[in-house]
């Protein structure tokens, strides 16, 4: 099984260092939509798409005017995950699964492009974005996204546990160990993705925290605009709390077990996209 670490959309958002917590705070931010893209024996598995190929045709009418106005997109047709499938010679519909970590637009813009895949998500996930509540349904949820039908595959939240986590719920149809993992409080069936490879686990944290500094179990911290971001966009903050410090026991407990990342940090994608690349190096 290999796994590939790719950037589906660069956001750039006002003020590095408000956001990313360095540069001034005149500059524009560097954010990333971290995605995975797994070879599995069973096809191709992506785990969040970010933003898709009918997001660059048309950004306003299905990211909408706030979102294009705040994060300033970078809108690059060679960071689509449709574009990444292909660079690495494969077609769209070898894509078989997706599995987003929620549904908000930046994670599930370039659904349409796999009309083919298996979509798995948490049930309160699907159920929310189908009839979103409070904080502002306009901003994280756009049905546009999925107006072409995905094959959505729902799951309530329950399962084995993992690593000290409750009710992670594995992938039925995938050989490879893929699984759900709670981490309610961003949105309401919001979780992490963990995949079993040959050297441990990866977890995709998604957005249940934002910056590399949340997750130092010694000292976290996060810059004042995301963790401003973070508390204002989360449908439940006390759990969004929780699982930040479930996610920091796991860093000190399982470091070397468990390679955790979120959806959006920069310096985590490099610093997965560097290890990339020395492993191709060497062979």
């Amino acid at each position: 099984m290999r796994i590939h670490h790719i950037n589906c959309g660069t956001l750039c958002p006002a003020s590095s260092r408000l956001v990313v917590g360095e540069g001034s705070l005149f500059a524009r931010a560097r954010l990333v939509c971290h995605c995975l893209l797994i070879e599995s024996s069973d096809g191709l598995v992506l785990v969040d798409t970010g933003l898709g190929t009918r997001d660059l045709q048309d950004p306003k009418g299905r990211l909408g005017k706030r979102f294009v106005r705040r994060n300033a997109p970078r809108l690059s047709p060679a960071e689509t995950a449709l574009a990444h499938v292909e660079r690495l010679g494969f077609r769209r519909e070898d894509v078989r699964h997706i599995i987003p970590t929620h549904l908000d637009l930046d994670h599930v813009g370039g659904l349409a492009d796999f009309p083919h895949a298996r979509v798995h998500v948490f049930r309160d996930e699907l159920e929310s974005a189908r009839r979103p509540v409070a904080p502002d349904p306009r901003f994280g949820y756009r049905p546009v996204l999925w107006e072409h039908g995905p094959q959505w595959v729902s799951y309530a939240v329950a399962g084995e546990r993992w690593f000290g986590f409750d009710s992670v719920r594995a992938i039925p149809g995938l050989s490879e160990e893929l699984a759900l993992v709670p981490l309610v409080g961003h949105t309401a069936g919001h979780c992490g993705v963990a995949v079993k490879t040959g050297e441990g686990w990866l977890l995709h944290a998604g957005d249940a925290y934002f910056s590399h500094r949340e997750l130092d179990w010694k000292s976290p911290r996060s810059p004042f605009g995301l963790a401003l971001f973070q508390r204002l966009r989360s449908v439940d903050n006390a759990r969004r709390l929780s699982n930040q410090q479930r996610l920091r026991e796991l860093v000190q407990s399982h470091g070397p077990q468990v390679q955790v990342f979120s959806a959006h940090c920069a310096v985590e994608f490099d610093r997965h996209t560097s290890r990339e690349d020395s492993v191709r190096g060497a062979a």
